[in-house]
């Protein structure tokens, strides 16, 4: 279940891209809207499972790489909050869709659009589950390119695909906020694991860096003042 909530928006997201030529608009449809209900009701089990019983999950995928004092796995952390994310996310991306399907049911190209949202909603859930900075970071990423994406889904207008070089500049500059966090939890603590990070905090000076410079990262993503900029834009996608 905890695995199937996880992979299915990105196995929708393939099936809509890569098939959505013979799937056509209503199959690529029903192929995203159905996976996110599921991936909803998966998301309220996981949430009853977790918040209401008190019984945190951890899923192990195996290790990524090692190298030094950074062993990095897929590992993933299902708690109260994560469960709460999930659930959010889930049925809000749900509600997209549905919208999707019936504002864009005259685009040619909706299988496409489907298939960035359901990326979208599966990287969402890929950063909300990751215990480690660098998982973060991949699904902090891959927010970022969906992102264009979207912004730049009409490419054949030119001020569409300016507001979504503008998103991604701007966020160039804040993500490396997240990177020199993440440099910097390696430097001190000699791991990227939150777990362990949030276990040895202590009032040394370099854990009012190490925050600031994350909290820097997540200043660009949500469109805070000094670099809000390409929000504005962004509504031209």
């Amino acid at each position: 279940m905890y695995l199937s909530a996880l992979m299915a928006p990105f196995l929708g997201s393939a099936l809509a891209g890569l098939a959505g030529r013979w799937l056509g608009a209503r199959g690529s449809g029903v192929v995203t809207v159905l996976g996110l209900f599921t991936r909803a009701l998966f998301s309220s089990l996981i949430w009853h499972e977790t918040a209401l019983n008190g019984s945190p999950v951890c899923l192990d995928l195996g290790s990524w790489f090692s190298m030094g004092t950074v062993n990095v796995s897929w590992l993933l952390g299902f708690d109260s909050l994560t469960a709460c994310m999930m659930l959010t996310v889930t049925v809000v991306s749900f509600c997209v869709h549905l919208y999707s399907l019936g504002y864009m049911q005259a685009d040619p190209h909706l299988p496409r659009f489907l298939s960035y949202l359901s990326l979208f909603t599966g990287s969402m859930l890929l950063l909300v589950t990751a215990t480690d900075l660098v998982t973060l970071l991949v699904g902090w990423e891959m927010i970022g390119v969906c992102s264009y994406l979207l912004i730049g889904f009409w490419f054949t207008r030119l001020s569409a695909t300016k507001a979504a070089q503008k998103a991604v500049l701007v966020n160039r500059v804040s993500d490396t906020g997240l990177l020199a966090g993440l440099m910097a939890a390696w430097w001190y603590t000699g791991s990227t694991d939150l777990c362990l990070i949030n276990a040895t905090a202590t009032s040394a000076i370099y854990t009012d860096w190490l925050c600031l410079a994350l909290l820097f990262g997540a200043l660009g993503k949500s469109a805070q003042v000094g670099l809000h900029v390409w929000l504005a834009d962004a509504m031209e996608g």
